[in-house]
């Protein structure tokens, strides 16, 4: 267990180091990530004043809230791609992944969550500019920050697992645009990236329920802004540790088959 500390806690120091270094890339990344939501949000808060101050109970100030906090579960929300694994085993890359005594999972989630420390940083100050431009309705309670803070790194959890599993197809074939294309189309339009779920029709609503894409992004977005009650706040938690624990089998039983069957090109 303690030469597992030392490896995550040596990966993210690595990861702090090399991200910092990197400090003004990274600003430019975020900042071309920002237009998104804040085409959301113009769209949004426009019909919300449009019908009298409010859509699917959310007000002008509210949207603000939602897509201002949606800036950093959106980064938090960047893992390794599926992408990745195609460049993984058309160049072999995985071949050195291979001689090290751990999982190359561990190395992943490791490395990530140091880059999101340098995330987090760099995005205080984007959020504060935001705010005083879109003047937020923002008033969490402690107990919604605390949450929030669990639930973030429990999206970023979340959403390795189930990335991680999706890549793990390029072990039967290396052209999986499609496949990853299908998949991300689906977690915009479910996961509350697009628009709060609230705002989705019923039938969309019930499809979302029984997909894990909530749970990763829209549900700690709805934590810090006060949407849910204790009681939804609670079960939200409870989903986020039940589909990490069903994502983290189905990545032991599709890595034992896969790994199998490697052979890289070139290797």
């Amino acid at each position: 267990m303690r030469s597992w500390l030392d490896f995550y806690w040596t990966t993210m120091k690595h990861a702090i180091s090399v991200q910092f270094q990197y400090r003004v890339a990274n600003y430019f990344y975020m900042i071309g990530m920002i237009a998104e939501p804040i085409i959301y949000l113009v769209v949004w808060s426009t019909v919300a004043r449009a019908q009298g101050g409010a859509v699917a109970g959310y007000t002008s100030g509210q949207f603000a809230a939602y897509y201002i906090v949606w800036t950093l579960v959106r980064n938090m929300n960047i893992v390794f791609t599926p992408y990745g694994w195609e460049q993984r085993i058309q160049h072999g890359y995985l071949s050195a992944e291979l001689l090290r005594p751990l999982h190359p999972l561990h190395f992943d989630l490791a490395y990530f969550a140091g880059w999101k420390v340098v995330v987090i940083i760099l995005w205080l100050p984007l959020a504060l500019i935001l705010s005083l431009i879109f003047r937020p309705t923002l008033n969490p309670t402690l107990f919604e920050v605390a949450i929030f803070f669990v639930a973030i790194w429990g999206a970023y959890l979340l959403r390795t697992m189930l990335l991680w599993a999706l890549g793990l197809i390029t072990f039967w074939t290396t052209r999986v645009g499609a496949i990853f294309e299908l998949y991300f189309t689906l977690e915009l339009l479910l996961s509350g990236r697009l628009v709060p779920l609230a705002l989705l029709p019923a039938p969309a609503q019930r499809v979302a329920a029984v997909l894990p894409f909530q749970w990763a992004f829209g549900y700690p977005i709805e934590v810090l802004i006060g949407q849910l009650t204790t009681r939804q706040i609670l079960y939200g938690l409870a989903m986020q540790a039940g589909w990490i624990l069903l994502g983290l089998a189905l990545v032991q039983l599709l890595w034992r088959i896969a790994i199998r069957r490697y052979a890289a090109v070139g290797a």
